[in-house]
């Protein structure tokens, strides 16, 4: 072992420069003993430049002169800075005088261009990537760990490991020891001399006695080794390459299969539901129909909202998949049939038209069950009190009591029956209101209508009976009425009063127990000031109800004057001084009762005065907010303020603002729903309904989630591909200029206008319309004559950038089979990682060509489909 060496690193370097000089100039038939001696004349310097660069330099001047040999040494300095080389100090005639620290940075200098320079790992510097490369290449060892090109190599671990990973039949890997450097050191060197051709740079003991082994000659060895695998690293380039396709493909297609069952989930959604909008079948009771509108309320609230977020999801994956299917040069997707952004679309569209109508038809049904239960009720009431007047009336009607009565008795006979037709007659204009309510049930399908058509038939056709009887009475009556005398004319007088009276007090009790119903304060109103009006016609009814008594009164003076025997009650009529007072004095019951229910209608009504007038104050708040917004999104994507992250952020905020709103509509939907339980129908207060501020809060938080996608694949488009943010902002002023609509999209001339703006050369002439044709077709493949900006940028990155192709893979394909047509699942397994070598085995179809062998595999028409029609 050389002492010198131990001491200085310069040495050590020397040895292994002049082993790397050697391992090249044999290849010419000569080699060199010393650096700084061999290399003075320029000769050798020459010869080693031409054989290590493949290129002729200028011929050599082969005189002994000191001026021949600085010639020669400035062709070979100037050779090497014609290849981009800065030799810093370095001057032909510290070389020609053997200066050894010059000569020493001279060749490192050749050494880095030649053997280092061209080593590049994921686009680093050349010992960057040459120490990246030994890491990749060694990090399955146990006891490696390369960090640098001094201590990391001293126990020659290292050197084996790189051996042993590309040519594992060389080195007994696992027999070596950590603590035995030397022999790992010799084992590696000698290996390589005799199997890789790679000679022996360093010395042993120099690396494991110096402190920090000289970095520079351990890189010029490690050199050798890269270049000496360079078939290996070409393999690991190709499979690199195939691993980064097949992992953009993989990943599409996962966004492909997450597209579908999303597309699928959400269309069965759909379907499922426009039959329930659709179906309009009324229910019997209010309250069924009530519960049809609370689940409507809860699908609008609970159910449809989170289909809304699903369905711009949707759009945004489906954007973002094309995005990135074009930044691969992949064909756009197709999705399955009927799962088309247009499919879920015309979904949502049929789906929207069946919610459309469904709650106002929820709305006018609950009126007509409010409307029917009214009638019905008022059928049976007035049915009622016509039944319990008839009660008896045929009886009475049929009874021969004229027979036997005296001529006074037949008398009183023909006055009670004239007495029985004025009620009668008083009675038809409620059995007409009981057979127009019947009908009007009738009309508006009432579910019993069978039972009411029934009752009313009944009574009718009773009607009918005690008309006819009432004929052929009144036909008995007066048979005998020539030998009957004139009734006592007070009784008739107070009969025929008192009848009109005990019905215009059976009337007024009548109207006064009617339900009614009303929808606005206006309409209670009414009812209260015609109830006002009634009542100022009490003190004339009770002076009626005075005089009829008084009649009364008098009957039974006139025959206690004249000693008359009264049978006890008016033998004209039924109706009594005690049933007038008795209904006068229900009469005056229920006008209180009246006033109590009119007054308690007014307070309702007054408080959904004030549920309007709440909801409209808050609506008139949010509708135009909702507006506003949606005019600055749209602004903010048409004045291009600053970077596309300055524009994604602003967008953001003004996401986070409009989810920070959401409260505000949560209040108008708690507003709104007090409004549909107080069965308020209308508003005058405001233009907006809960309907109007729904959509269009919906098609906010559409228009901003399509707005940031927008922006966020511009990004995708402009990082993918190297676009800078001012050909962005050109492309983007370019476009604003000629979208003098702000609608988004380009026609055809003001496409072209804006193609010339940018250079393109698409004027009005054959060549220029053909150009402008071929643009078209690519910018708008389904001719629907509008070029969006999406589509635009696309054209314009495809113009100015570059993408890997079909033909690249199948390049890469064929350095890992080795030039061969085909490749086998064993290559594939031992070249890729195992998840993507399975990948390609399983979608590969079998090599057909005459060269096959058992289990080949077509990579060729494996990599044209990766770039070819999608199996989704």
């Amino acid at each position: 072992m050389r002492l010198i060496a131990c001491l200085s690193p310069q040495w050590q370097r020397q040895d292994t420069f002049t082993a790397w000089c050697n391992s090249h100039l044999r290849k010419a038939g000569t080699q060199i003993e010393n650096i700084d001696e061999d290399f003075r004349d320029g000769l050798k310097l020459m010869l080693l430049l031409e054989v290590i660069s493949g290129e002729r330099l200028p011929k050599p001047e082969r005189g002994k002169m000191r001026v021949h040999k600085i010639n020669n040494v400035n062709k070979a300095l100037d050779f090497i800075a014609s290849k981009g080389v800065k030799l810093v100090s370095i001057g032909a005639e510290e070389i020609v005088d053997g200066n050894a620290k010059m000569t020493l940075g001279m060749i490192w200098t050749i050494i880095l261009r030649f053997a280092i320079q061209d080593i590049s790992v994921e686009e680093t510097s050349a010992k960057e990537g040459l120490l990246l490369w030994c890491q990749r290449k060694t990090a399955p060892y146990k006891n490696v760990n390369v960090q640098n090109f001094h201590i990391s190599w001293k126990d020659g671990l290292a050197f084996n490991a790189l051996i042993h990973r590309h040519r594992p039949e060389l080195i007994e890997y696992d027999k070596l020891r950590k603590d035995d450097p030397v022999t790992n050191l010799n084992n590696a060197f000698e290996v390589a001399e005799k199997y890789l051709d790679i000679p022996k740079m360093l010395d042993a003991e120099d690396i494991v006695n110096t402190a920090r082994p000289d970095e520079k000659a351990i890189m010029t060895y490690v050199s050798s080794f890269y270049h000496a695998f360079s078939g290996a690293q070409k393999a690991e380039t190709a499979a690199n390459r195939i691993c980064k396709v097949l992992a953009v493909n993989q990943e599409n297609e996962h966004l492909m299969e997450d597209y579908e069952k999303l597309a699928s989930d959400l269309l069965e959604w759909i379907r499922r539901t426009i039959p329930w909008l659709e179906d309009r079948v009324p229910q019997k009771t209010i309250q069924e129909m009530q519960q049809k509108l609370e689940d409507f309320r809860d699908y609008r609230r609970v159910h449809k909202p989170p289909k809304v977020q699903e369905k711009c999801q949707l759009e945004i994956n489906f954007n973002t998949l094309q995005t990135k299917l074009r930044l691969s040069n992949r064909p756009a997707f197709m999705p399955s049939e009927g799962k088309m952004v247009s499919d879920i679309n015309n979904g949502w569209q049929h789906l929207e038209q069946a919610e459309k109508g469904y709650e106002e038809w929820l709305l006018n049904e609950i009126r007509r069950l409010e409307r029917l239960d009214h009638l019905a009720e008022k059928f049976r009431q007035k049915a009622s009190i016509h039944e319990a007047w008839t009660d008896g009336k045929e009886a009475m009607l049929k009874h021969r009591d004229y027979e036997t009565a005296t001529l006074s008795d037949i008398k009183a006979l023909i006055r009670k029956h004239e007495a029985f037709e004025s009620d009668l007659a008083a009675h038809q204009d409620r059995v007409e209101q009981i057979a127009a309510i019947a009908q009007e049930l009738n009309e508006l399908d009432y579910y019993d209508s069978h039972n009411v058509n029934t009752r009313c038939q009944k009574i009718c056709d009773q009607w009918d009976a005690l008309g006819s009887l009432t004929h052929s009475r009144r036909e008995a009556l007066e048979k005998t009425e020539k030998q009957l005398e004139a009734i006592d004319q007070l009784h008739l007088e107070y009969a025929k009063r008192a009848a009109p009276f005990n019905n215009w007090m059976e009337s007024a009790m009548e109207d006064l127990q009617d339900m009614f119903i009303v929808h606005t304060i206006e309409e209670i109103e009414g009812l209260i000031s015609a109830h006002d009006q009634f009542k100022s016609t009490l003190p004339d009814a009770d002076r009626e109800r005075e005089a009829i008594l008084a009649i009364h009164k008098e009957a039974q003076r006139i025959a206690e004057s004249n000693h008359i025997k009264l049978s006890g009650s008016n033998p004209y009529t039924t109706v009594t001084p005690q049933i007038i007072n008795s209904k006068w004095e229900k009469v005056q019951q229920l006008v209180p009762k009246r006033d109590h229910a009119l007054l308690e209608e007014q307070s309702k009504q007054q408080s959904n005065e004030h549920l309007r007038r709440q909801f409209a104050s808050q609506a008139n708040v949010v509708g135009p907010w909702i507006q506003t917004k949606m005019e600055e999104i749209g602004r903010i994507s048409i004045e291009m303020n600053g970077t596309l992250e300055d524009q994604l952020s602003h967008l953001k905020q003004y996401e986070r603002s409009i989810v920070d709103y959401k409260p505000n509509l949560d209040l108008l939907e708690q507003q709104h729903q007090l409004i549909q339980e107080a069965l308020i129908f209308d508003n005058k207060h405001t233009n907006y309904t809960m309907e109007h501020i729904r959509v269009g809060w919906e098609q906010l938080l559409t228009t901003i989630a399509r707005t940031i996608n927008e922006v966020e694949n511009q990004i995708l488009t402009r990082d993918a591909k190297g676009i800078s943010q001012e050909q962005m902002q050109e492309f983007r002023a370019s476009f604003n200029h000629f979208d003098k609509d702000h609608g988004g999209a380009l026609g055809p001339e003001e496409f072209k206008a804006c193609l010339i703006s940018l250079g393109y050369d698409v004027e009005n002439d054959r060549q220029g319309e053909a150009e402008f044709n071929r643009i078209m077709s690519l910018v708008d493949p389904n001719h629907s004559g509008l070029v969006t900006f999406q589509a635009f940028i696309d054209f314009m990155s495809r113009e100015t950038t570059d993408t890997d192709t079909a033909d690249q893979v199948i390049a890469s394909f064929k350095v890992l089979a080795g030039d061969k047509n085909f490749i086998t699942a064993e290559e594939l397994r031992r070249e890729l990682p195992p998840d993507q070598a399975e990948y390609c085995i399983a979608r590969m179809a079998p090599y057909q060509g005459p060269d096959a062998v058992p289990g080949a595999l077509d990579y060729k028409s494996f990599s044209t489909a990766l770039y070819g029609e999608s199996d989704l």
